[in-house]
């Protein structure tokens, strides 16, 4: 028997390695697949639990591999240790038993070799296999349940039975095998030499239980430890993403009032990192900012300065121009002919004027915020019938409305809202123009509101008057008389109050539509002196917005324009009541140049 007291592992070893390794191989990919879907995950997700998230998988990667090698090298120590050692003992046994044998031992003299054998430190079970005086084969067992010449893998038994040629380097003939093997659920190493010169074979079984116990308990140890690196470098993350995202925090917060207008928000700025060369931008820009806001808040307010203050200076000399420019149109017939067209061109651009610097001041109110509302309550069929007959529309304009239709508003800004929309619909669309009134969501109403006409007598005769023009009738501006007195009168309530202009013009071009409510905007070129002033449809609007409505404009299928107000049916909670405002009396311009 060789002194080298251990041999390599069998070829069926080496098979499962390469199997192993395939495997490794598959599984590795796997995980980096699932990595990479875990990484896609991680961009939808807040950047604390990312921070977090990240510092863990590093931990853990760290903790496992660590785990990983740490239990590796302590298993092949262990098992290397005992396996050296119940090795160096089978091979100093079966020597020491042996060499007092004959070269034909009986089986009773083998069966006590073996357990002389056994009775050592190492506690293996002994297989001695023999040849008697007799020349029958004889096997003697230490344990006839655990170790007998069939449990042997056939590979080993190959292998110590294999005769290796004897040279200079290979000195014995025969070698000490070892192999591990599964019995059942428990480990086993098991070993077999030859003894040299025709002496018997031995194979012994040992037991790794106690060794796959302690790597089992390392096993736990290594990942209790790794738990616990886990769970320290999540509170690690969090204290880091703390750290790091509390700046981030207070910045997208300053952030956020700035963007609701708090110019003054600033940051705390501490340290000299990128972060807080972060905060000094961020309060740099919003110094710019605020510097930035205030100049043209200033020039805003100075611009709204000049044009009101513009605008009541020329209320005076204008006042006197229109005097004269009456006294002047009176005495028109008596004018010389080559004088007259000079005179009416005067007094038609002294009106244009005078409806331009009334336009102007109600804009200015419109900017500053001091238009207030006046609210009273409106028979919204008398206010429609008394707007047309002031501006003596009624030949061309048919009303579809219901008498006694109430709703709490402002008197003077919904006749400027009718007579604007009215007179634009008039000058750019074709007659006749249709006004219906509806009400939305109003208790009592069938089908979602009402229908019906008022007849509407008296006035038409003459000429009609533009829209810029007109006085800005109201409810009280005694319009025409009126057939059908509504009895009892609905009180106001909630709902929408929706008005419907609409012509039978050529419709509003598709790329006009949506300026029609833009200041000083006119669809043509060729018309820079149009009769309006480009802010009849804008002042509309304003007048809707105070009243938190709105008026939209669209074309219909079968031809022409349609321009759809709705407003509340109750304005109360907008005014806070009744309230009177000095600021918003006069007239309102109703220039009706708005995008036709």
């Amino acid at each position: 028997m060789s002194e080298r007291a251990t041999g390599g592992a069998t070829a069926e070893d080496s098979t499962r390695g390469g199997t192993g390794s395939a495997g490794a191989r598959a599984a590795g990919r796997r995980v980096l697949r699932m990595l990479g879907r875990a990484s896609g995950l991680l961009r939808w997700t807040s950047l604390r639990l990312r921070l977090v998230v990240v510092f863990a998988l590093v931990a853990l990667t760290a903790a496992v591999s660590a785990s990983g090698i740490a239990y590796w090298l302590n298993r092949n120590t262990v098992l290397d240790r005992t396996q050296n050692a119940v090795l160096k003992d089978f091979r100093k046994s079966l020597e020491d038993s042996t060499r007092s044998l004959p070269l034909r031992p009986r089986c009773t003299e083998l069966q006590d070799a073996a357990r002389q054998m056994a009775g050592g430190p190492q506690n293996y079970a002994v297989l001695l296999i023999g040849v008697d005086r007799e020349g029958k084969d004889c096997a003697a067992t230490t344990h006839k349940d655990l170790l007998t010449l069939k449990n042997v893998p056939t590979s080993l038994r190959s292998a110590v039975n294999e005769v290796r040629p004897v040279d200079d380097s290979n000195r014995y003939s025969h070698h000490l095998y070892w192999q591990r093997k599964q019995v059942g659920d428990s480990p086993y190493l098991v070993a077999g030499a030859k003894v040299i010169g025709g002496g018997p074979t031995g194979y012994m079984m040992k037991s790794l239980a106690t060794e796959r116990q302690d790597l089992n308990s390392l096993a736990w140890s290594l990942g209790i430890a790794t738990a616990l690196a886990l769970v320290g470098s999540a509170l690690l993350a969090q204290a880091a993403a703390t750290t790091v995202l509390r700046p981030v925090q207070r910045l997208g917060h300053a952030a956020r009032q700035l963007g609701e207008g708090r110019l003054d928000t600033r940051l705390r700025v501490t340290g000299t990192d990128e972060l807080a060369d972060l905060s000094r931008t961020f309060n740099r820009t919003a110094e710019r900012l605020e510097q930035r806001v205030e100049e043209l808040s200033g020039r805003e307010a100075a611009s709204r300065r000049f044009v009101a203050d513009m605008s009541h200076e020329l209320r005076t000399p204008l006042t006197a121009i229109t005097a004269v420019s009456e006294v002047l149109e009176e005495e028109a017939d008596s004018l010389d002919p080559m004088i007259a067209p000079a005179v009416q061109l005067v007094v038609s651009e002294t009106r244009r004027l005078n409806d331009l610097v009334e336009n102007l001041m109600e804009v200015t109110r419109f900017d500053a915020g001091t238009a207030r509302l006046v609210l009273d309550e409106v028979d919204v069929a008398d206010q429609v019938t008394a707007c047309i007959d002031a501006r003596a529309w009624l030949d061309a304009v048919e009303l579809d409305a219901d008498r006694g239709t109430v709703a709490r508003l402002d008197p003077r800004r919904l006749d400027v809202i009718l007579a604007n929309l009215i007179g634009n619909a008039l000058k750019h669309g074709g007659s006749p123009v249709r006004v219906s009134v509806r009400t939305e969501g109003v208790a009592g109403d069938d089908a979602g509101g009402r229908t019906g006409s008022t007849a509407v007598s008296g006035g038409g005769a003459g000429a009609p008057v533009e829209a810029d023009g007109g006085p800005a009738g109201g409810a009280g501006d005694g319009g025409p008389e009126r057939s059908g007195e509504t009895a009892d009168a609905e009180r106001p309530g909630s709902g929408t109050l929706v008005i419907r202009v609409r012509d039978h013009g050529p419709g509003i071009p598709e790329e006009v539509l949506p300026h029609v409510f833009d200041r000083f905007y006119k669809a043509s070129a060729s018309r820079p002196r149009s009769e309006g002033s480009g802010l009849g449809l804008s002042i509309a609007l304003e007048n809707a917005h105070i009243h938190s409505g709105e008026i939209t404009a669209a074309n219909l299928p079968e031809g022409g324009a349609v321009f759809t107000l709705r407003l509340p049916m109750d304005a109360s909670p907008l005014a806070g009541g009744d309230r009177r405002d000095g600021g918003a009396d006069g007239p309102a311009g109703e220039g009706t140049e708005g995008g036709r």
